[in-house]
């Protein structure tokens, strides 16, 4: 019976980590000083800066600005501080942090990075889902964020 109270409370802990992981705001920085804004997630989803708004700058697929563009530095998989290369343990690999600047872990689909955020793994299914499509992957990413799609 003990054993099934430590499974209970580690279970609650888990759900209430998980909810208020979903519930925040967060942002995205990219670049070798985390320097470069690369989208907010958690925001209103018709923000220009969210990466759910596939219409805003950085959720648009064809923005130079953003991670979802397969051609520019952060979306191309090639790239070292791209998050969709999933081998790369680059520091430049962006960060998610939330407004305070507490840092939650490197936003890569690399779930053997240390200090990977940690939903890096649904990530790496998504990507390997879609055969590397990261705009697919942007809509399941918001969707577990609970935002469209």
């Amino acid at each position: 019976m003990n054993k099934i109270k430590q499974i209970y409370k580690l279970s609650s802990v888990l759900f209430f980590i998980s909810f208020s992981i979903h519930a925040k705001e967060f942002q995205i920085y990219g670049g070798s000083g985390h320097d470069v804004f690369l989208g907010c997630i958690g925001c209103s989803e018709y923000s220009s800066d969210s990466i759910c708004n596939g219409y805003g700058t950085y959720g648009n697929e064809y923005s130079a600005q953003g991670m979802f563009n397969e051609y520019a530095g952060f979306g191309n998989e090639y790239s070292s501080n791209s998050p969709w290369n999933e081998y790369s343990s680059s520091n430049d690999v962006p960060v998610l942090v939330d407004k305070e600047g507490n840092f939650y872990g490197y936003f890569t689909i690399n779930k053997y990075r240390s200090n990977a955020v940690d939903f890096a793994g649904e990530m790496y299914k998504w990507f390997e889902k879609h055969d590397g499509d990261i705009e697919k992957v942007r809509r399941e990413l918001c969707s577990f964020f609970g935002q469209g799609y």
